[in-house]
């Protein structure tokens, strides 16, 4: 079974005096077709995790294990690739190109491998159908609403079916309304494709949308939430 397998990380920085220790002994399991979130107040190291799971950083020890693979004894150039097909991003801020169209913005995973295929363009096509976007095609980020903008980046998250949808804020910067429209969004789309979502962050609604919910509390991943982290 293709999961997510987060062993025991640790994540210091080096200071002036003694390391700045992020994370200590972060640990969750995570299979297809399941889907999680992580909450924790601003500093609490909720970015810090989902970069090191993303293998956008490596933890300072323990181990980030996806389908088999630790990214970290990756080099450069097989990183890149596993990461393009194996993990999808979601960011608060949606990172939209101005200058490209919605379904130019959509199918950017694909250009690292050249030329995007028809079958390719034609997943963009559907994808962005599927997120309500299907008459915006050929508009700029700039003729988009907030929330559409974000959908765009959804869609972009999930061009190659990867494996691993990550989150971070992902309604941060929307209304409530949008917000709730776009974390159902998310796990609709996460329980089309089958594959795992890791969300991390401060909505309490957002968490709750989800099955299960972790908090980060000085640096540790506790997995049983009081009362009052749920809605």
């Amino acid at each position: 079974m293709t999961e997510l397998i987060v062993d025991h990380v640790r994540k210091e920085f080096p200071t002036r005096g003694e390391p700045l220790v992020v994370l200590r002994d972060a640990a969750l399991n995570l299979a297809v077709g399941e889907n999680a979130a992580i909450l924790g107040p601003s500093g609490s190291g909720k970015s810090t995790l989902l970069h090191i799971i993303g293998a956008l950083d490596q933890p300072t020890s323990g181990s980030v294990t996806l389908a088999g693979q630790n990214p970290a004894k990756l080099d450069e150039t097989q990183l890149a690739k596993f990461r393009n097909r194996h993990i999808g991003f979601v960011f608060q801020d949606h990172y939209l190109l101005p200058q490209l169209s919605v379904l130019e913005n959509a199918l950017i995973p694909a250009l690292a491998d050249g030329t995007p295929s028809a079958e390719t363009v034609a997943r963009a096509k559907q994808l962005l159908d599927r997120v309500g976007l299907s008459q915006r095609l050929d508009h700029r980020p700039a003729e988009l609403s907030g929330g559409e903008r974000q959908r765009v980046g959804i869609a972009r998250a999930l061009l190659l079916k990867p494996v691993l949808l990550l989150a971070d804020e992902p309604t941060g910067n929307l209304d409530r309304t949008n917000a709730t429209s776009v974390g159902k969004l998310l796990l609709e789309l996460q329980q089309h494709e089958k594959n795992m979502l890791l969300v991390v962050t401060h909505s309490l609604e957002l968490a709750s949308m989800m099955s299960r919910r972790y908090e980060l509390d000085d640096g540790r991943l506790k997995t049983n939430l009081k009362e009052e982290f749920s809605l």
